[in-house]
């Protein structure tokens, strides 16, 4: 394992694992310093080859949040947030938020973007927004509607109360909850098995999922041969084929090409 650190974002890598943490003391609070941190750690991830990414905190919590102080001073607004989500959630391989602690605000919303999420038993999570009287300014709003439905959408959106994993995983908002004690082994073992998938295809899969929501199904469709094409000529997919036909179980060993 290769570990380098900034003061806001720590990056390293685990084979082909890029581990993303959070690291700005006392609560990861969103501001340009951690989005700008996590932008870098996203483009080193694919600079240096990496299949998958894991994102997850050095502190007590996931991330509590945006920072009130700058939002107060007019910095929040100056971002540009939904540009961060987008290009988060249109990275060419897989993602998963793995949380503890709270993840409320801004700071669910990141995980929203990742394309699996994993969290404790004792996570609390939640977009709070309006109890301060705003809104969630990160996509939180039609990312809660297109995971959990309009109506769970709006009521995690509209009351803004804290909600225990357990409940938002039966809402369809976040896949897998795990003992607090197993999260890192749980996280990583999860973002080891992305990593040793067909990145080719995953990359398709990502891409027509994202486009479903956002142009609907029959959208999707259209664009499926064009994005399928390069799946076809991925040497996974021989290796994927070959290893059925020599086998009759798929135990192909990926390598992402």
């Amino acid at each position: 394992m290769t570990t380098t650190n900034d003061a806001i974002v720590e990056f390293s890598k685990d084979g082909d694992v890029a581990l993303v943490y959070m690291n700005r003391p006392p609560h990861n609070l969103m501001e340009r310093s951690l989005l700008d941190g996590l932008t870098r750690a996203f483009q080193r991830a694919l600079d240096e080859g990496c299949r998958s990414i894991l994102i997850g905190s050095r502190l007590r919590h996931f991330c509590a949040g945006a920072d009130l102080a700058a939002m107060m001073a007019g910095e929040i607004e100056k971002l540009d947030l939904l540009g961060f989500l987008h290009a988060m959630e249109d990275l060419p391989i897989p993602t998963v938020a793995a949380i503890h602690g709270a993840a409320l605000g801004g700071g669910f919303e990141l995980a929203l973007a990742c394309d699996l999420i994993i969290a404790t038993e004792s996570a609390q999570i939640g977009l709070v927004e309006t109890t301060l009287g705003l809104f969630p300014l990160m996509g939180g709003v039609p990312r809660a509607v297109a995971r959990a439905g309009l109506g769970r959408g709006k009521e995690l959106t509209l009351l803004g109360r804290r909600h225990p994993a357990a409940t938002l995983e039966r809402w369809g908002l976040i896949n897998q909850v795990v003992p607090d004690e197993e999260l890192a082994n749980a996280g990583l073992s999860l973002a080891r098995q992305l990593a040793a998938g067909p990145t080719i295809a995953y990359r398709a899969v990502k891409r027509l999922a994202n486009h479903t929501v956002s142009h609907g199904v029959h959208a999707a469709d259209d664009i499926t041969a064009e994005v399928g094409a390069e799946v076809w000529e991925s040497r996974d997919l021989k290796a994927g084929l070959d290893a059925f036909v020599r086998t009759g179980t798929a135990e192909a060993v990926f390598n992402g090409s």
